[in-house]
């Protein structure tokens, strides 16, 4: 197993290297999401949710640039396998024909829900994304002539990732000194409030010319470094269950909307990434060694403490996590190859991003 998997990222990075030098295979890249996908929106805002210092990006070429890693995120590998030449610009600098190729909308601490991550500061909630997107499409359109319909066809061909729900338990539900969410749901019943509201999100990105939509699912937050010291493992667990059962109830539900957007949304195509399953794997196989703490030191807010880096690891690939949040780029290069290549029939449903492009 542990070869057959190595030889598949191999593969996938081999393909990296093959699609930069040629034609993307969607004209556009949209990305919403949080901090795992953000790459400078929150930049600039008043909040404790941002990555633009060292040590993060200290493995990017070049270096800072807002993302909450020592390198890329998983969706400018995704970008990369896609056939783009560039990354995808953040909207707070994204202009001109740049919009394009796409935009990055993703914003640290956002979630579902808008007061969700509100006590780190500023951000940027999956309401205020599609806000911006709404910008954007009109300045396509304009690019376009000023053709509405021009503008819709083409749309109409991009792809568009979405990946929400991290934070609305992270930094909402499972903090209830900021939040009052967890006295008020059920596990079971704040899923289904998320996915209610997380449905009309999406039809309203529909509505704006989405035709080819991938969803991520929750990870395993409860395994995070952050879940852990917090926390508190039981039963000799090595993650925080009560966490990871939570959002499996999300997830199950997120699964559910996929089958009814695909029913009722007729003409587009709507596709769900494992990204639960994903972080079960057996990360030993690729010479991962330390899981429960981060590669960088970190402050009261799980983030990398500026300006430390003759104190982070040196073994990076060695390290899940780069704090005690976010997953390192060797983590991500791997969660990119299986979002876009399934590993097997349990990472994508009903089908891997790769095949969803090329519809």
């Amino acid at each position: 197993m542990k070869i057959w998997l190595s030889v598949f990222v191999l593969l996938v990075l081999s393909k990296i290297q093959l699609h930069v030098h040629g034609e993307a295979q969607v004209p556009c890249f949209f990305i919403f999401g949080d901090s795992l996908a953000d790459s400078g929106n929150n930049n600039l805002l008043p909040t404790e949710a941002r990555a633009n210092y060292q040590p993060y990006g200290v493995d990017y070429p070049s270096g800072t640039t807002g993302r909450f890693s020592n390198g890329r995120t998983s969706f400018d590998i995704i970008g990369e396998l896609l056939g783009f030449e560039n990354h995808i610009p953040p909207f707070t600098t994204a202009n001109g024909s740049d919009i394009l190729k796409g935009v990055n909308y993703a914003s640290g601490s956002a979630g579902i829900r808008n007061e969700t991550g509100q006590h780190l500061g500023a951000h940027i909630s999956l309401d205020g994304q599609l806000r911006n997107h709404q910008v954007t499409v009109s300045k396509i359109a304009g690019l376009l002539g000023n053709n509405v319909s021009a503008a819709t066809e083409y749309l109409n061909k991009c792809l568009y990732s979405v990946g929400m729900g991290n934070n609305d338990y992270i930094n909402n539900y499972f903090l209830p000194k900021h939040y009052p969410t967890k006295r008020l749901y059920s596990q079971n019943q704040y899923a289904q409030v998320l996915i209610d509201q997380y449905s009309q999100q999406i039809k309203s990105l529909y509505n704006n010319g989405a035709r080819k939509v991938v969803l991520f699912g929750v990870g395993r937050i409860g395994c995070t470094p952050n879940a852990i010291s917090l926390h508190g493992t039981t039963n000799g667990s090595l993650c925080v269950d009560k966490m990871n059962k939570a959002v499996r109830h999300f997830n199950v539900k997120l699964k559910l909307l996929i089958n009814q957007l695909n029913s009722n949304l007729t003409d587009a195509h709507f596709t769900y990434v494992n990204a639960y399953r994903m972080g079960s794997m057996n990360v030993s196989a690729f010479g991962f060694k330390v899981w429960n703490v981060g590669c960088c030191p970190v402050g009261e807010n799980g983030q990398c403490l500026p300006d430390h880096q003759n104190t982070i690891c040196k073994n990076r690939t060695e390290y899940l996590f780069w704090d005690s949040f976010h997953t390192t780029e060797a983590v991500n290069i791997l969660t990119a190859a299986r979002s876009f290549s399934s590993v097997d029939e349990y990472d994508a449903y009903p089908m891997d991003i790769s095949r969803l492009a090329k519809l």
